[in-house]
This record gives structure tokens, sequence and C-alpha cells, in this order.
């Protein structure tokens, strides 16, 4: 246990640490527990084996099962939380493409390794020799709960604020946009997000109305509503 991604990701989610050393923490997570060969991100490396400290229960698991030295699907997502925190767009898709379940069933032989379902979250998957990529506790609700929450609250950057819905996206560039239907009691509103990088600030639109600011004041009047968000970056 050299190294645990919990430590590193939550430097940066706990805004506990500086500047500094938090970009330090998540080079040295990707640059340690990224198992780009595997498709998994690593909780802790190396794993704990017979001999050395007794951490309790998750000894009991062989070394790169679990909790032990797989990836442990909480804490994974709790990486891209921080990545997409420290803005870094290309590593946020990057390792969400890698870690969500599609991308360990792409193909007949992708899906012999992995065997579990790829329509769900798996709270596991392994780095074990004997188990390579293989998952493990699928229809686990806290890694999908997880999960969610990084899509809407970190990708799309979605933040409701009482009556208010914030956005601080961090989606490819090469994205034109994201589109989302949010409902607030009986109102709906469509709204578009655009991450924009000329030299001007955060604007909305909203039913023939523009306002400056990443913000939009949300009403329960039984409305449907449109919307666009210009997120400066």
């Amino acid at each position: 246990c050299r190294i645990d991604a919990i430590a590193q990701s939550w430097s940066v989610l706990s805004g506990a640490g500086n500047v500094g050393r938090r970009n330090q923490a998540m080079e040295s997570l990707d640059k340690f527990l990224v198992r780009r060969d595997l498709k998994l991100i690593q909780l802790l490396d190396p794993p704990f084996d017979k001999n050395g400290p007794n951490p309790g229960y998750i000894r009991g698991y062989v070394p790169g099962v679990r909790e032990n030295g797989g990836q442990y699907s909480h804490a994974a997502i709790w990486a891209l939380m921080a990545f997409a925190a420290l803005g870094d767009r290309e590593k946020v898709y990057e390792l969400f493409s890698m870690v969500q379940p599609l991308s360990h069933s792409s193909d007949p032989e992708s899906s012999k390794i992995y065997k579990v379902e790829p329509y769900v979250m798996a709270a596991d998957v392994y780095a074990n020799e004997s188990h390579r990529g293989r998952g493990g506790w699928t229809w686990y609700t806290g890694s999908a709960g997880w999960m969610y929450q990084f899509i809407t609250g970190s990708m799309i950057g979605l933040e409701l604020q009482k009556d208010q819905l914030r956005f601080k996206p961090c989606f490819p560039l090469e994205w034109p946009s994201v589109s989302i239907l949010y409902r607030f009691g009986k109102s709906a509103y469509k709204i578009t997000v655009f991450q924009v990088t000329e030299n001007v600030g955060s604007y909305w639109k909203m039913d023939n109305i523009q306002g400056k600011g990443d913000t939009l004041q949300l009403a329960d009047d039984g409305r449907d509503h449109e919307a666009e968000v210009y997120v400066r970056i």
C-alpha cells in the first residue's frame, strides 16, 4: 500500500491539499494506479499479502481482488471527480471511457474476460493475475450512484443551489454541447450547455432573456422552459 487512490483523490475533493501537492498526487495516481492494459484504476498498490502489516479484513482477499489492489469502483469514480475538479477534460473523458462498463464488453473476447453485465456498474474489477479484468459485485447501487453523481455533477457540472442551477462542465472540448432535461417541481427545463474558450464571460439565455453568469434561476411555475448556458473555461 505504497499509494492509495482515496488519499490522492480526496486531497483534491476535500480542498485540503495545496495546488502543487494535489497536482502531484493526481499525477502519481495516474502513473501508479491507472491500469490501461486492464481498463481499471486500482484502489492501492502494491496489494497486501501474507507478509507485512495487517490492515484488517481486506487482506482476506487475494492480492489484486476487490479492495486489496483491484479496482474498487467508488474510489475509481472519486478519481474521475478529482480530475474534473482540476479541469483536466481529456483525462476525465479518457478514464471515464475506460472504466464505464461498456468498455469492458466492446467485443466478444473482452466479454469473456469481464464475465459480468455490460450495462450496470460493477463494484469491483480484478487485477489479480488469475482473474485479470474480471468484474464483480454488479447491481451494486453504491458505485452506480457515484457514477451518476460524477456524470451529472462533474462531467456536465450541474449543481442545484436551492432554486438555482449552476454549471461548471468538464466534458471534452470537441463536443459541441450537452443537452439535458431538468425537472423542477412541475416545471421542465430543456437546457443546452456550451463550453466557450473565447475571451468573454459566462452567460445564459432563457425564454428570450439573456443574462451574465453560469447560473439559471428556476421557478416552479408549471411551464416548459428552454435555456442555453455558455460557460467560460
